[in-house]
């Protein structure tokens, strides 16, 4: 019988990593096909509408995914019960995601105004489709992480990201309408499930359990959703953010900084914010080995960071120009210096995962709590657009990594579980 030790025993740790690499390069890739696709096709003053939306939902779904991380911790593999066992995990599903649309339309009218001031309620339906079937999404994927199925995990990655690469694809053909380009966002949250549980339902159905009850899942659900809102506004709700902290701006030049920060970001933060379920995974089960893997994770992020800021700076701009001709470009050490604040975001989500494998709930939510206090209070800063951008893409991880780090450095190592 499997017992909890058994059951946390590390598996195959190599394969697991190369299948969510995998995935995540093919996430990765169509993301960026997406975001040179879109403003490519509908220009970057309409592309700034647009990312307000795709920052919004992704800034929603950032949150929802501290579902994921307490899932990931709390799933313990089972045998089968031959009378079956109420699934706490798909319970949960149910009641949040409800919860979840309901609050997106019944808040609605005190933000519509101001983030939709154009379309208004036609992108909130979006918005509260993708953001209810997110969480079941959060929550299948948490358990299959805590499981360790690594193969169904990498399909969710990147069957997601294809299906929304192909959905906007279509739409473009025949319409710029940003309406129908946010239902092609959104909608492929629930397609992917209807895809996918026809090949995922026997590895999960029965064969899975959670640690904790409602009361605390629920508890430690909403310390994760905390820390994860707070990644999410240094992250994918970053242009939302600095959107509407730069109104007084250009909208061409508003559409040019979401934009570069998006490109030039992405390849450290998607690969980086991908692992974070496998990190908790590999940091609770390796409590032996914890510092070499840490460190040299860390060394790794900031080696890559290094050459990838390198090129930015040096051959950036004129990458720029290729790839959207006739537009405004960015210049070569603003790149560079984007390039850098990612790797910090990729440190940090390497510390948070090493805190929350030592179930410290309360200095994971700090960390990114802290980080994404001080990211809005650089953005309010009475500077230029350009240096209170900088600012905020920089003073935020460093504040968040002082909080992870310090706790990591000062505690004991805690036993294996």
């Amino acid at each position: 019988m499997n017992t909890p030790e058994t059951a946390r025993r590390p598996r195959a740790r190599l394969s697991g990593f190369a299948l969510i690499m995998g995935a995540t390069a093919i996430a990765g890739v169509a993301s960026y096909v997406v975001t040179w696709l879109v403003p490519h096709q509908i220009g970057l003053a309409s592309y700034a509408i647009f990312a307000v939306f795709w920052s919004f939902i992704y800034l929603v779904v950032g949150t929802l995914s501290g579902i994921q991380q307490e899932i990931t911790r709390a799933t313990l593999p089972i045998e089968t019960s031959p009378g079956g066992r109420a699934s706490r995990a798909r319970n949960f599903a149910f009641t949040a995601g409800s919860t979840v649309f309901v609050i997106v339309l019944g808040t609605a009218p005190l933000w519509v105004g101001t983030v939709f001031p154009a379309e208004g309620w036609r992108l909130v339906w979006p918005l509260a489709v993708g953001s209810a079937a997110f969480v079941t999404v959060a929550v299948l994927a948490g358990t299959l992480y805590g499981a360790s199925l690594w193969m169904p995990v990498a399909l969710m990655i990147a069957v997601d990201a294809v299906i929304r690469l192909a959905a906007l694809f279509i739409v473009l053909i025949f319409t710029t309408d940003v309406v129908l380009l946010a239902w092609a966002v959104a909608l492929p949250f629930p397609v992917t499930l209807l895809v996918l549980w026809p090949f995922i339902r026997n590895a999960v159905v029965g064969r899975t359990q959670l640690d904790v009850g409602y009361r605390v899942l629920t508890w430690n659900v909403s310390r994760t959703m905390l820390a994860a809102a707070s990644t999410g506004i240094m992250v994918s709700g970053f242009p939302l953010i600095l959107g509407l902290t730069a109104s007084a701006e250009p909208k061409e030049l508003v559409g040019l900084f979401i934009l570069t920060i998006t490109l030039t970001r992405a390849p450290l933060i998607i690969v980086a914010m991908s692992l974070q379920s496998y990190f908790v995974i590999m940091f609770r089960d390796n409590v032996e080995s914890f510092w070499k893997r840490f460190l040299a994770l860390q060394a790794l992020i900031v080696g890559a960071a290094l050459v990838l800021a390198l090129a930015g700076w040096l051959l950036g701009p004129a990458v720029f120009e290729f790839l959207f001709p006739g537009q405004l470009k960015p210049e070569g050490w603003f790149i560079a210096v984007l390039v850098f604040s990612s790797a910090l975001v990729g440190a940090m989500c390497v510390s948070a995962p090493a805190v929350l494998a030592r179930s410290q709930h309360f200095v994971y939510t700090a960390g990114w709590s802290v980080a994404a206090l001080v990211t809005v209070i650089s953005l309010l800063m009475p500077l230029d657009f350009t240096a209170r951008t900088v600012l905020a893409l920089l003073a935020g991880p460093v504040a968040g990594l002082a909080v992870h780090g310090g706790y990591l450095a000062l505690s004991r190592s805690p036993s294996t579980r």
